[in-house]
């Protein structure tokens, strides 16, 4: 098993905010957690299309699919609530998370779960971020979303990466990695 690295809302001195610097964007935060539940949701529909209940952990997968819509819907009250536009990439991060996850799929089910590892290693940084710049307290409601579904997100990473021992398929994780920072970057400002 894989040691997870701890979850730590305490910032580094270097990133805490100050008296007076400009508060978190919290509309450019839900837009981008949305499109990634989006995303998420959709990775696993994409491996569950494929692998179906064939494979020993569908169950496991399933779960994780039953969370990732949880945190999909509760993004989704929230913008509307607040009047968020989503992202104009919504339609292509549909098609590009299924694909994923059916493709990963497709390569068996220990690049699933590398998929998994590499796409939740990042939420967990993304999430983290977004805890230390709403540690102020100008949000509550969203920081607790947050810190709710991060939780999740990290026992997702954990448990696929003691499926595949941590670090199975690093050409492709990294890959995934990449997308996952490219694709946080631009749902942020479009």
């Amino acid at each position: 098993m894989v040691d997870a690295a701890p979850l730590n809302p305490t910032p580094p001195a270097s990133k805490r905010r100050l008296p007076g610097d400009p508060r978190p964007d919290t509309r450019s935060m839900i837009r981008v957690d949305q499109a990634g539940e989006t995303g998420a949701a959709r990775i696993y529909a994409g491996q569950l299309a494929v692998m179906g209940g064939r494979h020993k952990h569908a169950g496991e997968i399933r779960h994780m699919a039953a969370q990732e819509q949880r945190h999909l819907d509760g993004m989704n009250r929230i913008m509307t609530a607040r009047g968020v536009r989503p992202t104009l990439f919504a339609p292509i991060w549909h098609v590009a998370g299924f694909a994923l996850g059916a493709g990963t799929a497709l390569l068996g089910p220990k690049a699933a779960m590398a998929c998994t590892e590499a796409v939740e290693t990042v939420i967990d940084e993304h999430y983290g971020e977004q805890t230390v710049a709403l540690a102020d307290g100008s949000d509550p409601e969203l920081k607790a979303m947050i810190d709710d579904y991060r939780a999740d997100e990290v026992a997702h990473r954990d448990a696929a990466a003691a499926h595949t021992g941590g670090g199975a398929f690093p050409v492709l994780e990294g890959l995934i990695r990449a997308g996952c920072r490219a694709a946080i970057a631009v749902a942020k400002k479009i």
